[in-house]
């Protein structure tokens, strides 16, 4: 009697076949389906410029620019930049090492390294947010970056201290002792946890669910904290790390400056003024009309082969006339920046705000999303 292939197994194989047609047009329409519209407005290249600007100044034959390659969401996920004013650019490639590791950037890295207090909000992040980048994001990544930004002047002059940048939440630390590490610990636990822990973290026990998440009280012990009303322009500069965006990053600096300038900003160069005694915006004195901007050189952010890099910060209370600015609170990631670009940059994101689409690495909002175009 001739064996029959049973009727379950049949009409599974029958199931099957007729699937690949439909996966096939699935995938197809997956792939010609348009992309949503970003939340913010676009130019797609940036205005050619208007006014004499710098020549591209010319790189190492064995590092060349990366000019046709993915530039779109080139950026790793993060919740929190803290940007350490150090008052130069000379660092070494691991910023961590930098003052025989007698730093802010090294400190931060004992809680939030390996194998530290933090790690499973820290470095533990990190090593998921660089293929999660373009997905869900379930952790909180803290980037620590060095910058040009001279710190603040110490209310004692015996005393030593450090400033930091925190961003997007637009706050400046300017006093950190470096005679101990309770203040670190302070900026941990004060501003840099997580205030809710992903449902990844459900797990731990209770004491440690709460060692891990923020608690305001130690913001107190931090004096002087106040709002960031500048507008930030962030250059890689880091040529320790990698000579091309030492290379370009100074000529950048100055396009940045003289067409700030030219546009009417008040651009600042020496170090924040902090009065414990008055309550004073870094931005100045109340009254005053003009936007304050400051630009400064920062260690690594990835992608050196698209230099130039530029990030722009503005300010949650950024108007465009009486109006909110479209980025206002935003982090806005630019690559492949000459200094015929600036002078675009400038007039489409910061005056009109709007997003150069195609030198667009990425960005983030007042709330931590993620951008993408």
């Amino acid at each position: 009697m001739p064996l029959r292939p049973s009727i379950n197994l049949t009409q599974r194989c029958i199931s099957r076949l007729s699937l690949i047609p439909r996966r096939a047009y699935a995938q197809r329409t997956r792939q010609t389906r348009p992309p949503p519209p970003p939340p913010f407005n676009t130019v797609p290249t940036c205005p050619e410029p208007t006014c004499g600007c710098a020549e591209p100044p010319k790189m190492p034959d064995d590092l060349p620019l990366d000019r046709e390659g993915p530039l779109k969401g080139a950026i790793a996920g993060y919740a929190e930049h803290v940007l350490v004013c150090t008052g130069n650019a000379d660092w070494p490639s691991r910023i961590e090492d930098d003052n025989d590791g007698d730093c802010l950037a090294a400190d931060l890295k004992e809680l939030f390294g390996r194998g530290g207090t933090y790690s499973d909000v820290g470095i533990f992040l990190t090593l998921y947010v660089n293929y999660l980048a373009n997905s869900f994001q379930p952790f909180h990544n803290v980037s620590v970056l060095n910058s040009s930004f001279p710190s603040s002047t110490s209310p004692r002059p015996q005393l030593q201290t450090t400033s930091a940048y925190l961003l997007p939440s637009f706050k400046y630390i300017p006093f950190l002792p470096r005679v101990s590490f309770d203040s670190v610990e302070a900026l941990v636990k004060g501003f840099l946890l997580p205030e809710k822990l992903h449902r990844m973290h459900d797990g731990l026990s209770p004491i440690h669910r709460d060692r891990l998440t923020r608690k305001e009280g130690y913001q107190g012990l931090l004096p002087g904290v106040q709002d960031v009303r500048d507008i930030l322009v962030l250059i890689c500069g880091h040529t320790g790390r990698d000579a091309r965006c030492g290379i370009m990053a100074p000529i950048l600096a100055t396009e940045f400056e003289e067409k700030l300038e030219k546009e009417g900003f008040d651009v600042q160069h020496g170090p924040v003024q902090i009065n414990l005694n008055e309550m004073q915006r870094i931005q100045g004195e109340a009254g005053e009309e003009k936007t304050s901007a400051r630009i400064g050189m920062i260690s690594h952010i990835g992608g050196h082969k698209f230099a130039g890099n530029v990030i722009i910060y503005l300010p949650p209370d950024l108007k465009m006339g009486s109006e909110p600015h479209p980025l206002a609170g935003h982090g806005i990631w630019y690559g492949r920046v000459d200094p015929k670009n600036v002078e675009g940059i400038v007039k489409e994101t910061i005056l009109k705000g709007n997003v150069v689409a195609d030198m667009f690495r990425g960005g983030i909002d007042a709330q931590r999303n993620m951008l993408r175009i």
